[in-house]
């Protein structure tokens, strides 16, 4: 492609880094998503973006779905793609956006795996007073009575809960923050770790949760002691942290009926997001139904 287009598209990573603000994790899905339109503009000579039609974006996006990739990852990319050609549209370079009426194709909704409430009581009783211990049972705790994402626990801070009020401060998905209640084991297990956590951490941090040589906790060390205690608890399952925050809004769903209130506890913008635990809601009467229904129950 010509200079000009890269240096377009180097603009554009700095209005989402600098204007919009996104997370690093943001933008290395918008260039690799975007680097994907890039080597098949110059597979195609295609130099410029007012050279990209709706014919070149749609027989584009076929060679995706025909490579394999599923239709999430497609609605994925045709979402930075959309969002790139916004803001060449707003700069002036082009005066369409020919990913507007292209559609990736469709794909099965997969169902979040969750656990039942034995299961989850099963996995978060720990016991012992080793320090490590009282961090991971705060953790488990935390993720299952907060619906938390992996990514919230970790940058949580000290200040950011308030025990004697049970709500904790998270910032969620585009900076946005939210408070969400702390059930009342959750509190007590926080506060049993916050009576050891100094002999951990380092004079000047300030996240609640420490690692061994006194810094924040990093994502992969949760993810990997989730699924120790998994194994050391006898939950026959792979365990993973959004797992507890599946459960966590199935187990809400299930019990209130309220998916408003649950949308609002998980941080969705979209309530079309949230409707996905209804399908395991169903799921859960129909297995009651086939139990308990005189007409249901097959014979013996």
């Amino acid at each position: 492609m010509l200079s000009s287009a890269q240096n377009q598209l180097d603009r554009f990573f700095d209005y989402l880094r600098y204007e919009r603000r996104n997370s690093p994790r943001t933008l290395s899905a918008y260039h690799q998503d975007l680097m994907r339109l890039c080597r098949y503009c110059n597979e195609q000579a295609i130099e410029s973006w007012p050279d990209v039609d709706n014919y070149i974006g749609r027989k584009w996006l076929g060679s995706l779905h025909q490579h394999g990739l599923s239709g999430s990852s497609i609605q994925r990319i045709l979402s930075a793609c959309r969002s790139f050609y916004r803001w060449l549209i707003r700069e002036q370079y082009v005066s369409a956006n020919p990913f507007d009426l292209l559609k990736a194709p469709r794909h099965p909704r997969k169902l979040p795996d969750t656990l039942d409430i034995d299961a989850v009581q099963q996995l978060v009783d720990l016991k012992g007073d080793e320090p490590l211990t009282v961090r991971d049972r705060a953790i488990l705790e935390l993720f299952y009575s907060s619906g938390l994402r992996l990514s919230e626990l970790v940058s949580l801070d000290v200040g950011d809960i308030d025990l004697s009020a049970g709500e904790a401060r998270v910032i969620g998905k585009g900076n946005k923050t939210r408070i969400v209640p702390v059930g009342r084991y959750a509190r007590t297990a926080i506060q049993q770790w916050l009576t050891i956590r100094s002999r951990m951490s380092t004079e000047s941090e300030m996240a609640m949760f420490v690692s061994r040589r006194g810094g924040r906790l990093a994502p992969r060390s949760i993810e990997k002691r989730l699924k120790s205690w998994a194994i050391r608890q006898g939950v026959n399952r792979n365990i993973y942290p959004h797992m507890l925050r599946h459960s966590f809004a199935s187990h809400m769903l299930e019990s209130s009926g309220d998916l408003r209130a649950v949308q609002e506890l998980l941080g969705h913008q979209n309530i079309s997001t949230t409707q996905i635990y209804t399908h395991l809601d169903f799921q859960h009467l129909a297995k009651v139904f086939d139990q308990a229904h005189p007409r249901a129950r097959r014979r013996r």
